[in-house]
């Protein structure tokens, strides 16, 4: 991108935010007067700058590398795998955390809501889904082929178990619409492009009495089982680096008593030799 892309980045970044010049130079410390200036592209932004403007507008990181090339200057911010070996201690706090939440399901998910890593009951919850699941909602080709988004809303996944699906079906698909506009997350936006044409708008856009509840658990009816769980979502505070940025930890609760009951008589399937410990 060329110098001419970053006042349109900064612009549509502050209205996304519903903020007017002057709120983002309240919040920045940057003059309204130069705001209007690098937006109208009469000044050019200093790296200091874009980055003194990017964390008070909350700029996921990905999108900050993004307005630092399009001012014409080298991105500063990495995307490592999840086995770089500067990766290790993140790496060990989050399998620490999944195993720790054990005998409950709990994941690791990028921003698309791709599944990294995921905890023994979660493994153990989708088997009672059926060994195929994943491959019936799978995209081919994709590089990563468990997607939590795929396997609530294509026609091939768990719609038709959820009891309490008018409630939770429109909830979990504003969560991620907003997630997705919030973070810039097109990524997102493309699973949620893909599995559109199969939903149907009276669901997706009105949610029915779940605000009189304190949270919205999705209520699963398997077989003769059912299963009642609530999430609780953690992110990492202090990012620096793409990948950690865009890690969510996803932590299953379960709702009642019955539910406690059976994840804790659950068996599951043994740690594998050479997971990290």
């Amino acid at each position: 991108m060329s110098l001419e892309g970053f006042p349109r980045l900064l612009r549509e970044w502050r209205q996304k935010r519903r903020w007017s010049q002057l709120d983002l130079a309240l919040t920045s410390g940057v003059s309204q007067r130069h705001i209007s200036f690098l937006e109208s592209a009469r000044a050019n932004p200093s790296r200091a700058m874009i980055l003194q403007l990017s964390e008070a507008l909350d700029v996921p990181l990905r999108t900050r590398n993004l307005w630092l090339t399009a001012a014409g200057f080298a991105p500063i911010y990495r995307t490592r795998a999840l086995d770089d070996p500067q990766m290790a201690q993140v790496m060990g706090a989050v399998r620490m955390m999944l195993r720790a939440h054990e005998p409950y399901p709990a994941l690791a998910l990028d921003r698309a809501w791709n599944v990294l890593i995921a905890n023994r009951p979660f493994e153990a919850l989708t088997a009672l889904l059926g060994a195929d699941i994943w491959a019936r909602v799978g995209e081919p080709g994709a590089e990563h082929p468990r997607n939590l988004m795929r396997l609530f809303f294509h026609p091939c996944g768990i719609r038709a178990l959820v009891a309490n699906w008018s409630a939770v079906g429109p909830l979990l698909w504003q969560r991620a619409m907003r997630e997705a506009q919030a973070a810039g997350g097109t990524d997102m936006l493309a699973v949620l492009d893909s599995l559109a044409p199969f939903q149907e708008p009276e669901i997706l856009w009105s949610a029915m009495e779940s605000a009189l509840l304190p949270v919205v658990p999705f209520s699963l009816a398997v077989g003769e089982r059912q299963i009642s769980l609530f999430a609780v979502i953690a992110t990492f505070g202090t990012a620096q680096d793409v990948t950690t940025d865009e890690l969510r930890l996803e932590t299953l609760f379960p709702a009642d008593a019955e539910t406690e009951a059976l994840f804790r008589q659950m068996p599951l399937p043994p740690v594998p030799e050479d997971a990290p410990q």
